[in-house]
């Protein structure tokens, strides 16, 4: 006998934090490692939603409209209507999600470690047989994830996330709060980097991560994969 109930949706989780720490200098969320996972979610059927830390529209980082997944959602009427409207994570319910992701951008790295909302929905999801998904800075959302049990989510786990070599790269090393890669070590974490800028994704059971921009669409494919 198969389910006819529908499909639960994947949770996108985007930052709503605007600024580079004390340099005034705008971020947010990076536009592609939004679009190229969800254009994975959507070859594959799943449906979507997106939230923000605060809700309403997240700042956004990273718009190349050069990339031709980017132009194509940025340029949808529908995909925009839902950007300015995302949902509060605070008003989430966890049960309503089969898996969540978190986009990355530099923003992420000031409002997804310290939100009690992302720690609630990530462990709720996780220890609901749900998906975890992160990528570049997204994984920002791990660091202070803990389950149940009081271990952290990342305790023992096989990751990849933005590397303290690509924080270096871009100069911003004594800028964000803390270095993510050096942070999810210290929680307990097996991070597996890759040269500078090379796609890297790993998956670890449910637990789905990526190093970087070029990541991106390998999460989003993993995650479909898993969800399928």
């Amino acid at each position: 006998m198969t389910s006819t109930s529908p499909r639960k949706p994947v949770l996108l989780v985007l930052t709503s934090h605007g600024t580079k720490g004390s340099t005034g200098e705008p971020t947010g969320f990076y536009l592609g490692e939004l679009t190229h996972p969800l254009a994975e979610l959507e070859a594959g059927g799943i449906p979507w939603e997106l939230a923000s830390i605060t809700g309403g529209e997240p700042p956004v980082d990273g718009l190349d409209l050069d990339d031709p997944v980017n132009a194509r959602y940025w340029n949808d009427p529908a995909f925009r209507e839902a950007l300015r409207h995302t949902r509060p994570l605070g008003e989430v319910d966890s049960a309503n999600y089969a898996a969540i992701f978190f986009a990355g951008g530099h923003g992420a790295m000031w409002d997804f470690p310290t939100s009690p909302d992302v720690q609630r929905v990530t462990r709720e999801i996780h220890e609901a047989g749900g998906v975890v998904g992160a990528v570049c800075h997204g994984p920002a959302a791990l660091v202070n994830v803990k389950l149940g049990n009081g271990e952290y989510l990342v305790a023992g786990r096989n990751l990849s996330a933005f590397t303290d070599d690509e924080e270096r790269a871009v100069k911003l090393e004594q800028v964000v709060p803390f270095l993510l890669a050096s942070t999810l070590v210290q929680r307990g974490a097996r991070h597996h980097p890759a040269p500078d800028w090379t796609p890297k994704v790993v998956v670890d059971g449910r637990l789905v991560t990526g190093q970087n921009p070029q990541s991106a669409a390998g999460v989003g494919a993993a995650m479909r994969d898993l969800l399928q």
